[in-house]
């Protein structure tokens, strides 16, 4: 069966998307330009961290503040299924989330959310829609053409990391697949392209 080519954002577009993000701002003026700064640390954060580890967005709005481990920097999260699992992230995430939980600290959520990562202008935690949209407002920016989604990062991050790496297993394990298969069907494209790639890797008789 023919597998659905992947979209994602290549390397300058993922470059372009949290560039926006950080200095969108400085060319508004007024109310919108102080609605964009009120939010740039925090969808910076998301994007970032959506980016960097390839988790789902339904992991990313369960977050709470203390799941996020910054001794041994990782996050912990809760999988499809209700497993408990830990994510590592790199030092472009660690310092968005820095950045962030600065700001985080002076926000007093409403009851109930208090722990909550992530929080809405309502003062309640961030919910999967919210971030949908926002992910589909930033990427409007950079492309018009790729329908981009939370779900689009996370495919991103796994054909990053698998064209780096190498190592389907690993891509599944990060991206919390309990089968690898699940994980071939999906970056198939990719392993027939290193499978092609490495035609010529060994050789039969020196020159």
């Amino acid at each position: 069966m023919h597998e659905k080519a992947i979209i994602r954002l290549d390397t300058d577009e993922i470059a372009m998307l949290l560039d926006y993000v950080d200095h969108g701002g400085d060319n508004l003026t007024g109310q919108r330009k102080a609605y964009f700064e009120k939010t740039k640390n925090r969808d910076l954060a998301i994007l970032t961290l959506l980016l960097g580890t390839g988790i789902r967005v339904s992991e990313c709005v369960g977050l709470d503040i203390n799941d996020v481990d910054f001794d041994n920097d990782r996050i912990r999260v809760i999988r499809k299924g209700g497993s408990e699992s830990f994510v590592y992230f790199g030092d472009e995430v660690r310092e968005a989330l820095l950045n962030y939980l600065e700001e985080r600290k002076n926000l007093t959520p409403d009851e109930g959310h208090e722990n909550a990562l992530f929080i809405s202008a309502k003062k309640k935690r961030l919910c999967v829609r919210s971030v949908e949209l926002l992910v589909k407002k930033y990427a409007q920016t950079v492309t018009t053409v790729k329908h981009i989604t939370p779900h689009k990062l996370r495919s991103t991050y796994g054909t990053n990391l698998y064209q780096e790496s190498q190592d389907i297993y690993l891509v599944a394990n990060v991206l919390g697949h309990k089968d690898v298969n699940t994980t071939r069907k999906h970056y198939a494209e990719i392993v027939e392209e290193n499978k092609r790639s490495a035609r010529n890797i060994v050789k039969l008789r020196k020159d």
